[in-house]
């Protein structure tokens, strides 16, 4: 397994983690997802590396910004 850790700057509430959640989510080969938008971070887990462009564009079709911790 490999894990992608990501800071994510304007989430504030539970749906805010849901949208990144559901948009992550799409992407092929991840396996989990830990989103808190209380400390702004977003970990992704995957059976091999996702590409970080994708986990960015998800993460920005939900509305937000992200980058590779």
């Amino acid at each position: 397994m490999a894990s992608s850790e990501y800071k994510v700057t304007g989430m504030t509430c539970g749906h805010c983690e849901a949208s990144v959640r559901e948009e992550v989510g799409e992407i092929t080969g991840v396996q989990g997802i830990q989103v808190s938008a209380q400390t702004g971070t977003l970990v992704v887990t995957a059976d091999q590396p996702v590409d970080d462009a994708a986990v960015l564009s998800a993460v920005e079709e939900a509305g937000y910004t992200a980058v590779r911790v």
